[in-house]
C-alpha cells in the first residue's frame, strides 16, 4: 500500500511511542528546550491512510498530529479526525474551531506542510 502522506508525530503526544517503530521515519528532530522533560521529540513519518486511522486511536491529551498529501491535510486531536485543504483557509473552520475549544495554543494551529 503506498505511503501518500506525510506527517508529523510528537513522540510525546502517543500513549505507546513503539508504534514509531513500525512507520518509515524520514527525519527526527528534538526540540532545543534546556530542561529534557520541555523537549519534544519530532518525527517526520511516510504513512498510509490506514496507518493514520490506526494511530488517530493512540494519541492522548491535548495533543495533535497532521499529515499531508500535497495541500489535502489530515488533522487528528483526541477523538476527532478533521480533512482540509491547506491553500483554502475556510476549510479550516472546523479544525481551528475544536482545537481552540479543547486549548490547543492559536501559534500550534497552524499544520505546516513543509517538514521539519
Amino acid at each position: 500500500m503506498a505511503k501518500d502522506y506525510t506527517g508529523i508525530i510528537v513522540e510525546e503526544s502517543l500513549d505507546d511511542n513503539r508504534l514509531l517503530n513500525e512507520l518509515n521515519v524520514r527525519k527526527i528532530r528534538i526540540t532545543g528546550h534546556t530542561n529534557p522533560a520541555d523537549r519534544w521529540h519530532m518525527y517526520e513519518v511516510d504513512v498510509t491512510k490506514e496507518e493514520i486511522q490506526e494511530l488517530s486511536k493512540h494519541i492522548i491529551g491535548d495533543w495533535y498530529m497532521h499529515f499531508w498529501k500535497e495541500t489535502d491535510v489530515i488533522a487528528i486531536l483526541k477523538n476527532k479526525v478533521f480533512e482540509f485543504n491547506y491553500e483554502n483557509k475556510n476549510t479550516w473552520n472546523k479544525v481551528l474551531e475544536y482545537g481552540r475549544s479543547v486549548g490547543l495554543p492559536e501559534d500550534e494551529l497552524d499544520f505546516p506542510i513543509n517538514g521539519l
